[in-house]
């Protein structure tokens, strides 16, 4: 996964919002809600700009006072007067177009500076709880949890330069960007996006207490735990290798994934599905977590000491959902301050995201519901020679390395890779094997680090040209296996896109990719090529059909997911004063729910709740959404480049930058994210496979 900054990112936290009337309580303190500046003198000062400057300046007058006027907050201890935020619009507006490029030029450098030093000093106070190999003690945890850029927001009003941008490059709403946004320069792109910065006023204090709440869930998932081989099945044996340790869900669902056809497999399988269970319900005994020191049984859950049943366990406290709990209390305190917006689902979706909820649910409700999902799983069923098990959401038979023995990979993977100095050496002969020169490869990998993980492993991208992105990955004792390295492919995927979208785009402010879907689907582009990089080659004749269906059977079992984080979400809304325990009966309520609308007909089970074990749910809220999204845009890039060089495609579609998804989709393959091109290659495939 792409490690977001927290919060996501200065640009996607400053959301629509303004000057309220209304009483609110924040922090307990009843305070009544600062007033701006009055329509008839924002009427006022757009005239006599108007006046000054000619009417061809009348839309960005009008839209830089309004939105700085909605914003200015009237008082002689605040912003100024109503008389003085009058003579700062007359005084600060820039009508010259060489004056307001030289502007932009200088706003361009200082911020670079800034918000790419936030992420640097972000990655390195994070950096003893996220690599392994680092002790960690209460400070680490507190100070990771420290957003060093809580205060820019503030800052920058106080000192008026928030004022100076929006007056000048004022904000354009998404509906705004897609009338316009294809006709228009790069600078104008460039000058929308600077733009974004500076649209609502929310307090240091609540963006400190949000970058502190994610840290705490993320260290909570990245040292969650299972060991494996102190699992017991029903006739108490074990099952797992004993030094088999893995992490929630990232690890358990790779388990699953790997031991299709595997000696065992089917037990193991089951048993892996009885421990998310026990995760999700909360019912795990807080004992078992991340500790050798017991045995265990997940079906009877019942815990053993040298072969004698401890008495005397308790289950983990729903420490899972209070993490998403606090989530969600403090982005309700920031709706105050976004009241255009409305809540933290359209903060993230129509602004960060670009790409309206709505929009995203009936998009994955009808790939979910299409005739083709019976289709791809009555050829599972076959494949596997049984019934469909809830897990087989994971089914990964259609992939090459489903033939392939994982103890064959592992050997080699850890042989190629036995530290991080060794997966360093071997990137630039990766992107060199994808189709990037010697010289692009070698630039790139120059600015790439490689630490090893304690979590499941993730991308941090640099925001400033100098700094290196981070690729962190698990690395075993005796080197990393088959898993880590699939994860690792995936992760530099995002460091290439993060790299070649800050140094190859023209203007800083358009640097990275539309949202979090388009590096997801870079990512997917590169792990989809593992055994390749390995070079092991697939021979079989059917070898595209099923990449499709695998694709297919992808995004089906993570459209699910999703859908459970958003109704989640949507739930807590609608029971703003729920507690942990509220919350967990309601996520694993919506699991069944979803489940028996669009999984229980292809399973024949109803009530199951493992679409709820994701862990981005606790630590990345509402981030799920971006891998379906990434898939479908991978499959359609990678359509696109079927026949050509990644490489230079890649180049080529990353110097686009920051526009918004369907302009940006337009400009690398011709035609907006769409569904229908893997409904209708998975269709192909269907009739290809059932022809034999």
């Amino acid at each position: 996964m792409k490690k977001l900054l927290i919060p996501i990112s200065l640009c996607m936290l400053l959301l629509i919002g303004g000057c309220s009337k209304t009483e609110t309580n924040m922090n307990n303190q009843k305070t009544e809600a600062t007033k701006c500046v009055s329509q008839t003198q924002i009427n006022s000062v757009i005239d006599e700009l108007v006046n000054k400057y000619g009417d061809r300046e009348r839309s960005r007058i009008e839209k830089g006072v309004t939105q700085i006027g909605n914003l200015w907050q009237i008082g002689a201890e605040l912003d100024g007067t109503e008389t003085e935020f009058h003579k700062f619009c007359v005084d600060n507006y820039v009508a010259s177009a060489e004056q307001l490029d030289g502007l932009f030029e200088s706003l361009q450098t200082h911020f670079e500076v800034i918000v790419g030093h936030y992420n640097k000093i972000s990655l390195d106070l994070k950096r003893p709880t996220a690599v392994e190999g680092l002790s960690v003690n209460k400070i680490d945890e507190i100070i990771a949890g420290y957003e060093p850029s809580a205060s820019f927001i503030s800052d920058f009003f106080n000192n008026k330069i928030a004022f100076i941008v929006g007056l000048n490059f004022p904000y354009f709403t998404l509906k705004e960007k897609k009338e316009f946004g294809e006709s228009w320069s790069r600078k104008q792109w460039a000058y929308a996006r600077l733009g974004d910065y500076f649209t609502t006023r929310i307090p240091a204090n609540l963006q400190q207490k949000y970058g502190e709440s994610l840290s705490n869930a993320d260290f909570y998932i990245s040292n969650y735990n299972i060991c494996m081989g102190y699992l017991l099945a029903h006739n108490g044996k074990e099952l797992f290798p004993k030094d088999m340790k893995l992490i929630s869900h990232w690890n358990l669902r790779d388990e699953i994934k790997s031991n299709y056809g595997q000696p065992d497999g089917l037990e193991k399988q089951k048993m892996i599905q009885q421990v998310m269970e026990r995760i999700i319900n909360q019912d795990i005994p807080k004992e078992v977590i991340n500790s050798t020191r017991y045995t265990w049984n997940p079906y009877s859950n019942k815990v053993f000491d040298n072969g004698k049943e401890v008495k005397k366990t308790s289950a983990e406290p729903n420490v899972r959902y209070q993490h998403l709990l606090n989530h969600f209390q403090i982005e309700k305190q920031m709706d105050v301050y976004r009241p255009a917006i409305g809540n933290a689902i359209n903060a993230t979706f129509d602004v960060a995201y670009e790409m309206p909820v709505q929009e995203v649910e009936n998009l994955f409700i009808s790939f979910i519901s299409s005739p083709q999902v019976k289709e791809v799983s009555e050829i599972i069923k076959k494949r596997l020679g049984r019934d469909l098990q809830p897990f087989d959401i994971w089914y990964d038979g259609f992939k090459s390395r489903s033939t392939i023995d994982q103890s064959m990979l592992d050997k080699k993977t850890k042989a190629l890779y036995p530290n991080t100095a060794a997966v360093h050496k071997d990137l630039p002969n990766i992107m060199q094997k994808l189709g990037f020169s010697k010289q692009k490869a070698d630039e790139v990998v120059s600015r790439v680090q490689v630490d090893p993980s304690k979590g499941a492993g993730h991308a941090w991208g640099a925001d400033m040209k100098g700094e290196k992105a981070h690729l962190r990955t698990r690395i075993g004792k005796d080197g990393m296996d088959y898993k880590g390295y699939n994860i690792a492919v995936h992760e530099f995927g995002h460091n290439v896109e993060q790299t070649l979208s800050l140094y190859d785009v023209d203007y800083w402010f358009l640097r990275g990719v539309p949202n979090t879907a388009f590096t997801e689907a870079w990512a997917f582009v590169f792990q989809a090529k593992d055994l390749d990089l390995l070079g092991i080659k697939n021979e079989d004749k059917d070898k595209e059909a099923l990449e499709v269906l695998d694709k297919f059977w992808g995004a089906y079992e993570i459209m699910g997911v999703s859908l459970v984080d958003q109704r989640v979400w949507k739930w807590m809304y609608e029971h703003p004063n729920c507690n942990a325990e509220d919350l967990k009966n309601a996520v694993i309520q919506i699991a069944k729910d979803i489940w028996n609308a669009y999984y229980a007909p292809i399973f024949n089970m109803k009530d199951c709740t493992i679409l709820a074990i994701y862990s981005h749910m606790i630590d990345y809220p509402l981030y799920l959404s971006m891998y379906p999204i990434g898939h479908l845009i991978e499959f359609q890039m990678s359509e696109y480049m079927k026949g050509k060089n990644i490489g230079t495609e890649m180049t080529r579609i990353c110097t686009q930058g920051r526009l918004i998804p369907d302009v940006w989709m337009q400009g690398a393959v011709g035609s907006p994210v769409s569904a229908q091109p893997i409904l209708n290659a998975t269709e192909r495939a269907v009739q290809t496979l059932n022809k034999e």
